[in-house]
Formats: structure tokens, C-alpha cells, sequence
């Protein structure tokens, strides 16, 4: 499932066994429960759904967009919400069926930045338990909570090969190691409400910025030092 990116979506599809990419703008709720309602009843078997579309914009703590804290609540909160009610009330699944909510490690590690988004995602985080305790037996809902893991914003490369190793290991972690996080949280033998963090460490920091703009502070002071 894909907005803008169904040329990628399709690309990839066309290289797995049993794939096919579809194509759905989240901002429009009641498009994206007609969607997961029409795979359901095509579909035989659908183990699990996993909610991963976001969007990304900035605002902060200090000055709170409306138009972007509609748009993240609605895209990073409320569609993936009404998605798994819709995937739980129709799909089919023999193995149980698996709902895995995206989040970010934003929801232990908070910072001022990205606040509308920030926001979202705590929303998201929170209906994960709630859901669980009304879900039907043999189903379960998880958050996967990834850290810094592609450019983002209007980060270069460079950029984020600095930022994103800002963790407890100083690495960048991949986005294989996301996928093979959801596949754990989708086939594993897991009580359900549980959240897996894949962001080498991330989240058990204290960061007062998003790690664009820490990455950016160190740069300057590291080239005012030089100029000294």
C-alpha cells in the first residue's frame, strides 16, 4: 500500500513471488477503510497489517501548526486506527491475524521538534494497548518504534550519516533491521501490546532536539572552534 510512491511500490511488487502494490491517500479516511475492506474480501489469507505511511512535516512546542497537526493526526494517527478496526472486523487469517502500528522512538525519547508529528505518534502508541485488550483471541496488535533511519526533512546524506548515528552504539541502523522487525513482531509467539524499539539505543537517551538539528549544532560549533 502506497500514496505517492506507487511507480516504487509497483517496481517492487514485480520482483516478489505473490505481490501487487495499491495505491491510497491516508489523509482520506474513509478511502483507506475502503481499501483494507476490499483486500479482505478478496483476499483468502492476510496475517498481517502493518501501518507505516506517515508524514513529516515541522512545526515545534512553541508554535503549533494547525494545518500540520491536522494533517499528522489524521495520516499518522487516525487512518492507521481505522485501518486495523477495519482489517480486524474482516479479514482472514488462519495463523491469527497481526496488526503492527508504526510509531517511532520519539514516543520514550521525546524533544520539542517535529511537535505535530511527535504528537501523532504518541496517539498512535497509545491506542496499541487499548486495542489489544479488545481484540478477538489468537489477535495481536504491536507498535514497532524505529529511530533515525532514512534522510529526512531536508537532510543530505552527510547529514544523516552524522545524525543517525547519535544513538548508544553509534551506528546507523537499517532499514532491513526495520523489516526484520516487523516480521518478528508478525510470525513470533508474543503476547500482543508490545512495543519493539529498533534504533540501536536511541530511545534511552535524552535528546532536547531532533537529531537533524543536534547533528547541525555540532557541525557549527565544531567549525567555529576551527576558525578560532
Amino acid at each position: 500500500m502506497c500514496h505517492r510512491s506507487i511507480a516504487e511500490g509497483e517496481a517492487l511488487a514485480a520482483t516478489l513471488p505473490s505481490a501487487e502494490a495499491v495505491r491510497c491517500d491516508l489523509a482520506d479516511g474513509d478511502a483507506a477503510v475502503a481499501m483494507v475492506r476490499a483486500l479482505a474480501e478478496r483476499l483468502g489469507e492476510w496475517r498481517a497489517l502493518v501501518n507505516c505511511a506517515s508524514v513529516f512535516r515541522r512545526d515545534d512546542a512553541t508554535a503549533l501548526d494547525p494545518a500540520i497537526f491536522a494533517e499528522a493526526m489524521q495520516v499518522n494517527a487516525a487512518s492507521p486506527v481505522r485501518m486495523t478496526q477495519a482489517y480486524l472486523a474482516t479479514a482472514r487469517s488462519t495463523a491469527g491475524r497481526r496488526v503492527i502500528q508504526v510509531t517511532d522512538q520519539k514516543i520514550a525519547n521525546p524533544n520539542p521538534d517535529f511537535f505535530s508529528y511527535t504528537m501523532s505518534k504518541h496517539a498512535l502508541a497509545a491506542t496499541v494497548a487499548m486495542m489489544q485488550m479488545a481484540a478477538a483471541p489468537g489477535d495481536r496488535i504491536h507498535a514497532l518504534a524505529p529511530g533515525a533511519i532514512l534522510p529526512s526533512h531536508d537532510q543530505d546524506e552527510g547529514e544523516a550519516d552524522t545524525s543517525h548515528r547519535m544513538n548508544l552504539l553509534r551506528r546507523r541502523t537499517g532499514v532491513d533491521e526495520v523489516a526484520d522487525g516487523a516480521f518478528l513482531l508478525a510470525t513470533a509467539p508474543l503476547a500482543g501490546g508490545q512495543v519493539l524499539y529498533v534504533d540501536s539505543g536511541q530511545h534511552l537517551l535524552r535528546q532536547a532536539r531532533d537529531v537533524i538539528f543536534l547533528a547541525r549544532e555540532q557541525t557549527h560549533a565544531a567549525g567555529a572552534q576551527a576558525a578560532r
